[in-house]
C-alpha cells in the first residue's frame, strides 16, 4: 500500500492509469484514423481556424484539404502530442460516442477510488495529452455510467507538455493550491519525474509486471490518499 497524506486534490493521467492503453491504441486511435479524411472534407468550413493552426505548425501560409488530411494522418502515425491533432480526434470521437459506436473503458479499481476520494472531499482533476473534449467524452461514456460529476476540471496539452515540470507548476498555480497538496498519478515515469520536479507528490501506476526505477502501485486499490 502506498500512502500519501496532506493532499487536497488528485491529478490523474488517463492512458494506462485510469483507462486501458489498449482501448486508446486499439479502439480510439484506429476509429479516428479511419474517419479522419471524410470528417475533414465534410467540415472544412467549421475547421478553418484549426486548419490555419496546422499550417502554421508546419510553417506554411495555407494548406489544401488533402495536405491537411495527410499531415494529420502522419501526426497520428507518429503519435504526436500536437494540440490541433488532439482537437480533431476529440471531434471525431464525439460523433462516435453519440452514435453509440464507442464506449470508453475505465478500470473498476479506478472508479472505486475516484468515487471514494470525491466523497471524502478531495478535488479530482485530469491531465492528459488527449484534448479536454476527448477527456470529458471518455469519462461520460463508461460502462459504469457518467463519471464527469466526479471531476472538478481538466487539463490538456494547451497547458504544456506533460514531460516538462513547468506544466505542473502552471496547473497547481491555476488550482491555487501548494504543489505538495496535489498528488499526481501516472503510468509514465517521465511524467512522474516532471511532476516531482515541480514539487508534487506522485504515484507511479504500473499495472503490468515490469522494472521501474521508483516505487509503484499496480492498481488504485493499493493507494491510500487522504487530506
Amino acid at each position: 500500500m502506498i500512502a500519501v497524506h496532506g493532499v487536497r486534490a488528485v491529478l490523474t493521467d488517463i492512458e494506462g492509469t485510469t483507462s486501458s492503453l489498449s482501448f486508446v491504441k486499439d479502439v480510439l486511435f484506429p476509429y479516428a484514423r479511419q474517419a479522419l479524411p471524410q470528417y475533414i472534407r465534410a467540415h472544412e468550413s467549421r475547421l478553418r481556424s484549426l486548419t490555419a493552426d496546422i499550417a502554421a505548425t508546419v510553417g506554411k501560409s495555407s494548406l489544401t484539404t488533402q495536405e491537411t488530411v495527410d499531415i494529420l494522418l502522419q501526426w497520428m502515425d507518429e503519435d504526436r502530442k500536437i494540440t490541433p491533432l488532439k482537437t480533431v480526434q476529440g471531434m471525431i470521437w464525439k460523433t462516435g460516442y453519440e452514435a453509440g459506436e464507442l464506449q470508453s473503458h475505465v478500470y473498476e479499481d479506478a472508479v472505486r477510488a475516484l468515487q471514494k476520494w470525491h466523497a471524502a472531499g478531495l478535488a479530482l482533476y485530469v491531465y492528459s495529452s488527449g484534448s479536454i473534449e476527448a477527456q470529458k467524452l471518455l469519462f461520460s461514456h463508461t460502462p459504469q455510467g457518467d463519471l464527469q460529476p466526479l471531476f472538478s476540471g481538466y487539463f490538456d496539452t494547451t497547458t504544456g507538455p506533460k514531460l516538462e515540470s513547468r506544466s505542473y507548476e502552471t496547473i497547481v498555480g491555476s488550482l491555487q493550491l501548494p504543489a505538495q497538496a496535489v498528488v499526481f498519478l501516472s503510468d509514465h515515469e517521465g511524467e512522474i519525474h516532471a511532476a516531482s520536479a515541480a514539487g508534487l507528490p506522485t504515484v507511479l501506476l504500473a499495472r503490468e509486471a515490469r522494472e521501474a526505477s521508483s516505487a509503484y502501485a499496480r492498481s488504485f486499490d493499493e493507494l491510500s490518499i487522504v487530506s
